[in-house]
């Protein structure tokens, strides 16, 4: 066994806390996807390709997305992956758990603090004190007088301390703009004549005065003072704003030696490259004095990093070190400022111990104090230490991703997708081919998979689609999974492309993908669904020697004693979910025998459909190890209630719930948008039931007077209508956080229901559509002035025949396979009467 193994484990298993960060931004932001190479910009940016970053990291790049090794390559498979996708594998291979973002750079289309939380469990926030004047100087002086230095400081300090218990601390880049020689006793007449200067250049304002700079610094520091809060520093290298020989952060003494602020705690970002020596000096001699890599790892050669780091470590106290990607922009930042400080820490511990400077137990214990022991008492973080599963990872080991999780004990991989039918299927290769074949060029499958019914294993006649070619499986390794309830297996979702990074026109998963996009660029918003799934747990008898599956029990709705009996499933069921990182809001008994609810958190509405396939899997998988078989059928029985995946909708602009009225003139507690949009979605309701309720049983669940809504209207807190407004608790009164849709079922594809949903939305936002009256009672009560949704699946058939919009939207080719699958059912169970009850062994 290697000496080093296990300060090796120890490295590469700890849960990363990630101290300093900034905002990641949109696949079409106009920063140049260069720029995660390289601090260069302009002219000197086109030199970045000859760097030894460049050159390595784009090789780390690739071979973790299995792409072409070039930077178009590259490019390629992002833009065919997405930016969800794409931030989900580097995010799980850098295994942070934890993130302080500085969102006080301005990126173009950057995303807001609170999307970042779709990808780590934690982040948290470090608030720019430059940033934060600036946005106030930008803003006209209350009651329109003149800015003077009492007013804008009573502004400042006051939303310094209004935000002061809810971010993780301060920063400043004064080395950008006056340098680290910081005047924490600048007099009043300096910093008027300073704030003068500033408001003499016009707007926007960028504050660039030595004097106010060192003025503003020094009001942070009181309030950081004050709240206990860390105060971040730029120091070393940057990009080109910055004079670098004003960056040293010996130019830091005369702040270090105020007693006023002897207690507070600064940290020296980015190992204040070149000037790595002087920081350890620096943090050996203060007490306040604290040390964070970022930047230097992964920006210099593999010799400047270990270096760097060293030199670091050469008198600084471990415990005053700590790690940060220093990631911007691009989510393959993240991935490498954590791949590389794993190698270069490793490294300079082995050395240490190799030099008799460290114990191996005593470099064990460094590893983890760097990588987030020390950021989290630092930061007063609440995080719980603990170790990765890497054979549950799919980060890279220290030396590449090649050896994944095929190594050790996972033996197979089933790679699973979602037919136009609504059916999960899945291949299984074994877990060595997976790693070394699949993930880079996907499986084989023929065209005729796309075209298949819920009745045969064919491709129905009218799809365009036969045994004729063949697409390829491409497995999204952010969904891949260790399978809870077979633990020697992992299961990954898969995109389905022609070749690898040119997708298929019949890829459910980049159908929405491609809605999503168009939706997200004419209006800048995001859906967000959360969906809940009713299902029966059935059990088998023998009844005159033939097998027939019956309810698990007759208890009525919510009833404890049918919770009571099902719990050691839902055990087993939740804990799988939560495995799964799929958010769960709470389950009970639903109405029919043998019936029961899980309710999902709503997330980015890409992800919430993959969460539907896990928890179907999930649902079936328990009851399965039970003896028991569930089934998500429609209306399994004809004679009890029936089964929906109603789904809750949400519109989202930059992290924050746009469907909720924020102001007066709007409707409903509706903004204008968010009715629109659920005015284009009732509109296209008819067509829409093609995709949500794919199957003749759909149609014996919507009826009147069974809460699955058969009449096209809209109501709020109106269970009998298709389309309900929601307030849930915690939204304002009068105010409406979501709508929900009700005729969607467990036999649909939620990528392409979820894409005929907002195809309509967007029409009715093109259209500035208007939501008509509400039906506050009973829709079958006003049965002669309202319409019926279709009664049938050839009627939504005929509906979407007619519906234009879909077909531009959702795609022709697509269209035409759909509709050829919906004819085949038709014909299938208007011949066969009974067939409806062999769907609970597909469904």
């Amino acid at each position: 066994m290697e000496k080093y193994a296990e300060l090796r484990e120890a490295v590469e298993k700890v849960e990363l806390v990630d101290a300093h960060a900034h905002n990641i931004v949109a696949l079409d932001s106009a920063f140049p996807f260069i720029g995660c190479f390289s601090e260069a910009n302009g002219d000197a940016l086109s030199f970045a390709t000859h760097s030894l970053c460049f050159k390595r990291s784009l090789r780390e790049i690739a071979e973790l997305y299995g792409s072409e090794v070039s930077l178009s390559g590259v490019e390629e498979y992002r833009r065919c992956s997405g930016l969800q996708s794409i931030t989900s594998i580097c995010f799980k291979a850098a295994r942070i758990a934890a993130i302080l973002i500085d969102d006080g750079i301005d990126f173009d289309k950057k995303h807001d603090i609170q999307w970042h939380r779709s990808f780590t469990p934690i982040v948290g926030r470090i608030l720019r004190i430059e940033h934060l004047a600036e946005k106030i100087l930008d803003e006209e002086a209350p009651d329109g007088s003149p800015w003077t230095l009492d007013v804008f400081t009573a502004i400042f300090v006051g939303k310094l301390k209004s935000v002061a218990d809810g971010i993780s601390g301060l920063k400043s880049i004064a080395a950008y703009r006056s340098g680290l020689e910081i005047n924490t006793n600048v007099s009043r007449q300096d910093a008027e004549e300073g704030l003068a200067e500033v408001l003499y250049a016009g707007k926007p304002v960028r504050i660039t005065n030595k004097n106010f700079i060192d003025y503003i610094f020094t009001c942070s520091l009181e309030v950081a003072l004050c709240f206990d809060l860390p105060m971040q520093l730029h120091t070393g290298f940057g990009d080109r704003d910055l004079d670098l020989r004003l960056a040293n952060p010996l130019h830091l003494r005369t702040l270090l030696e105020d007693k006023r602020f002897s207690k507070c705690r600064i940290v020296l970002l980015h190992a204040s490259y070149p000037f790595s020596k002087e920081a350890s000096y620096l943090a050996s001699v203060y007490p306040q004095v604290y040390l964070d890599f970022g930047l230097a790892i992964p920006k210099l050669s593999i010799h400047g990093m270990i270096s760097s780091v060293k030199e670091l470590l050469e008198l600084a106290p471990i415990k005053k070190v700590m790690f940060s990607t220093d990631g911007y922009a691009f989510p393959e930042t993240f991935y490498l400022g954590a791949k590389k400080a794993r190698e270069v820490v490793f490294t300079v511990l082995r050395d240490a111990c190799i030099d008799g400077d460290l114990s191996i137990p005593e470099a064990v214990e460094a590893a983890e104090d760097i990588f987030a022991k020390n950021a989290i008492q630092f930061y007063k973080l609440n995080v719980a230490m603990k170790s990765i599963d890497l054979k549950n990872a799919i980060c890279p080991k220290l030396m590449s991703i090649g050896n994944n999780s095929s190594q050790n004990d996972i033996t197979l991989v089933r790679i699973i997708w979602v037919d136009a039918s609504g059916q999960q299927r899945c291949r299984v290769v074994p877990a060595r081919r997976f790693y070394d074949v699949v993930l880079k060029n996907g499986i084989g499958l023929t065209f005729a998979c796309m075209g298949m019914s819920s009745a045969i294993d064919g491709p129905a006649d009218g799809t365009n689609l036969s045994g004729v070619g063949e697409t390829r499986l491409v497995p999204d390794l952010s969904t891949k999974w260790r399978i809870p309830w077979a633990k020697q297996e992992e299961m990954v979702l898969a995109d389905m492309h022609l070749k690898p990074g040119k997708p298929w026109e019949y890829c459910p998963r980049e159908a929405l993908r491609r809605i999503s996009k168009v939706l997200k660029e004419e209006f800048n918003l995001v859906v967000n669904a959360g969906f809940e799934v009713e299902f029966y747990l059935l059990k088998r008898i023998l009844r005159e020697g033939k097998e027939e599956w019956v309810p698990f029990d007759s208890t009525p709705y919510c009833s404890t004693s049918a919770f009571d009996a099902a719990s050691p499933i839902f055990h087993e069921v939740l804990a799988a979910l939560q495995s799964l990182n799929v958010p769960v809001e709470q389950l009970h008994a639903e109405a029919g025998k043998g019936q029961f609810e899980i309710a999902l958190g709503h997330t980015v509405c890409s992800c919430s459909a993959d969460n539907l396939i896990f928890t179907h899997e999930v649902i079936k998988a328990c009851a399965r190890r039970h003896g028991l078989l569930a089934t998500f059928v429609p209306k399994y029985t004809l004679d009890d209630i029936g089964s929906g995946s109603h789904v809750h909708i949400s519109l989202w602009e930059n992290g924050e719930n746009v469907f909720m009225a924020s102001g007066q003139g709007s409707r409903y507690g509706i903004s204008k948008v968010g009715e629109e949009f659920m005015a284009g979605v009732l509109h296209h309701l008819p067509s829409i039931l093609a995709f949500t309720a794919p199957v003749p049983n759909s149609y014996d669940r919507i009826q009147p007077d069974t809460w699955s809504g058969a009449y096209q209207c809209w109501g709020q807190e109106n269970r009998e209508a298709p389309l309900r407004t929601a307030c849930p608790p915690g939204v304002p009164d009068g105010l409406v956080s979501n709508f929900e849709i009700k005729s969607f079922d467990g036999c649909a594809n939620p990528h392409l229901g979820l894409a005929s949903i907002i195809a309509s939305g967007i029409d009715g936002l093109r259209k500035h559509l208007q939501l008509p009256v509400p039906v506050d009672e009973n829709p079958s009560d006003l049965s002669a002035e309202l319409r019926r949704l279709p009664k049938s699946l050839s009627e939504s058939l005929e509906a979407l025949g007619k519906d234009n919009v879909m077909k531009d939207l959702i795609g022709e080719k697509l269209l035409v396979a759909i509709k050829g699958i919906r004819k085949a059912e038709i014909n299938y169970y208007s011949q066969n009467v009974d067939a409806y009850k062999q769907l609970i062994h597909r469904y």
